[in-house]
């Protein structure tokens, strides 16, 4: 049998959960304008699915379950001239909503510096704690 979460457990298991949500916002923009001769090559959004781990009643924590694609479609635009454009001289735009990611990166950033926070008070709080047993 496995100890109980600590607060150090919970915050550190959110703070990678939150990593992970970041690698892959990061990784849709780095392909947002991105290319393809076909809908089905076209790259797609990631997105992370989040599992609540229990440990007991009230005591939870989160881990990443899978990445998964988005629904998103790829965009056919015009470009007979382009290098991957296909018979009928279209290509696809990668199906990433850029101000949707954009969000996403502050958001993600928020959440993980609010995990920061909760791991600096509960030093401070134990360091305080052990400082009265002196």
């Amino acid at each position: 049998m496995s100890k109980p979460f600590s607060v150090f457990d919970i915050a550190g298991r959110a703070m990678s959960a939150q990593l992970v949500r970041l690698n892959t916002t990061a990784s849709n923009l780095a392909n947002a304008g991105s290319v393809s001769g076909s809908e089905r090559e076209a790259f797609r959004a990631l997105k992370p699915v989040f599992r609540t781990v229990e440990d007991r009643p009230g005591v939870a924590t989160v881990s990443v379950d899978r990445v998964v694609t988005s629904h998103v479609e790829p965009t056919k635009r015009h470009a007979p001239g382009h290098p991957l454009a296909d018979e009928n001289g279209d290509v696809w735009e990668a199906g990433v909503d850029t101000a949707a990611e954009l969000i996403e990166m502050v958001e993600t950033a928020r959440q993980y510096q609010n995990n920061v926070q909760v791991l600096q008070t509960a030093k401070t709080l134990t360091l305080d704690t052990l400082r009265l047993g002196q």
